[in-house]
């Protein structure tokens, strides 16, 4: 049962589009917040708000270098769920399409 209450808490976590953007954006590497905000096109302000929700969740770490602060995904699963639900959702367009 633990590992469903861990599992459905790690969910919850992922369960905003803006936050599985940024998982998503940071499978190819670190980013800071000033680059995360351009690319969601937010202000750096809502983006820091959901990174320390990743980050309070063990999903991300920081890393500073002088004044910017880079972020990294340190807990793969965010990753391989966003790569399930990808998948799943392009199946499940195409048998739309097809019926």
């Amino acid at each position: 049962m633990n590992a469903l209450e861990h599992a459905a808490s790690m969910m919850r976590v992922l369960a905003h589009p803006h936050r599985l953007r940024i998982c998503e954006l940071l499978r190819s590497g670190d980013l800071s917040v000033g680059a995360l905000a351009e690319e969601l096109g937010l202000p750096p302000a809502a983006v820091s708000q959901h990174l320390a929700i990743l980050r309070a969740h063990g999903v991300l770490a920081p890393r500073r270098s002088g004044k910017i602060v880079y972020y990294r995904v340190i807990h793969p699963t965010p990753c391989w769920l966003l790569s399930c639900i990808r998948r799943h959702a392009g199946r499940r367009r195409e048998g739309a399409m097809d019926g």
